[in-house]
């Protein structure tokens, strides 16, 4: 075999892989088997238009067998196109269909195109599923807190999935029950005899309104006894009382202080003031002795009287006239 021969063959294989590629011949024999009607023009276009041909017919087949008349080609390659999932677009309105559950397509589409799983919603809408609440404190009347967890029992609502709030909205809405239910009960005693009074109040309230999900029911699961939260607030209360008691005595206490100070201080400016006074009598009795105002029987006569008013003051004294009676014993 020759070069010309070898190139030829060589270029003759790779025309074939690229027909054969471009030109689904295989699937479209699987196809028109499986009874689905496509042309291999339209196969050919979906290679030129980026479509896995492959997975538009799996998906074409699945739904022809389950017979969904609505799922058309174009619907497919458009969802395809947009970014969607089809096999499970697909999956989803057979499991549907199976269930006597109404999803149309432009729904399922709108439904995955929106970022949920739409497979898994219908799932859900069949067998439903129990989310577990974590542990929520709320505070009876009494004072005492209780911490409660529930079980909630949900179903996929197909109509909602579209803009309804998920499981974190579910979850914050039934603690939020939870503990409005608690909070309104007035020991905490009427709660742990009957914790169904809390899923009957919860229940009430329509907490699964504008949610991508429907509460079949709400179970308490357990319920534990928390702090006396009535007895730390007051006692609390009361350290508060006392600091605030502290704090106006000692600022009482530093006044008197403050006052003792200067009454100490004004006393002080006083007795400064009498011994200048005192020492100013001298000076006063020899201008007078000078100037003749004063004579000597004068200065004696002062002189008797401040003798007498000493002895008459110490007289008055009891210490002193103790001590001067146990000088004269001796």
């Amino acid at each position: 075999m020759g070069v010309f021969e070898i190139i030829g063959l060589a270029v003759i294989i790779i025309f074939l892989l690229l027909f054969f590629y471009y030109v689904p011949f295989l699937l479209w024999i699987s196809a028109k088997v499986s009874g689905v009607s496509i042309s291999l023009i339209q196969l050919f276009l979906m290679r030129i238009r980026k479509v896995p041909p492959h997975t538009i017919v799996a998906c074409m087949i699945e739904a022809h067998k389950a017979d969904l008349q609505e799922v058309k080609r174009d619907g497919l390659e458009a969802h395809y196109l947009a970014g969607g999932h089809i096999e499970r677009v697909v999956h989803a309105l057979v499991s549907a269909a199976k269930a006597n559950i109404d999803l149309s397509f432009k729904m399922a589409t709108a439904i995955d195109l929106a970022g949920r799983d739409v497979f898994e919603a219908v799932q859900m809408s069949v067998n439903p599923k129990v989310i577990d609440t974590p542990p929520v404190a709320a505070v009876a009347k009494d004072g005492i807190q209780l911490i409660a967890k529930a079980r909630v029992t949900v179903r996929a609502n197909i109509k909602q999935l579209v803009g309804g709030a998920g499981e974190e909205t579910i979850l914050a809405r039934v603690g939020e029950g939870i503990v409005s239910s608690i909070g309104s009960s007035d020991t905490h005693k009427t709660v742990l005899e009957n914790p169904d009074s809390i899923s009957k109040l919860v229940l009430k309230k329509g907490l699964d309104a504008g949610t991508a999900f429907e509460i079949l029911s709400i179970d308490i699961a357990d319920i534990d006894i928390g702090k006396n939260i009535g007895a730390q607030l007051q006692m609390d209360q009361a350290e508060a009382d006392k600091n605030i008691a502290q704090a106006k005595a000692e600022e009482r206490r530093a006044m008197a202080v403050s006052l003792e100070q200067e009454m100490k201080a004004k006393s002080q400016e006083m007795r400064a003031k009498v011994i200048e006074a005192e020492a100013e009598v001298p000076r006063a009795m020899a201008e007078a002795f000078r100037s003749g105002n004063l004579g000597i029987m004068d200065y004696y006569k002062m002189k008797n009287i401040e003798a007498d008013t000493s002895m008459r003051e110490s007289i008055a004294k009891p210490g002193t006239q103790s001590s001067s009676s146990s000088k004269g014993v001796k």
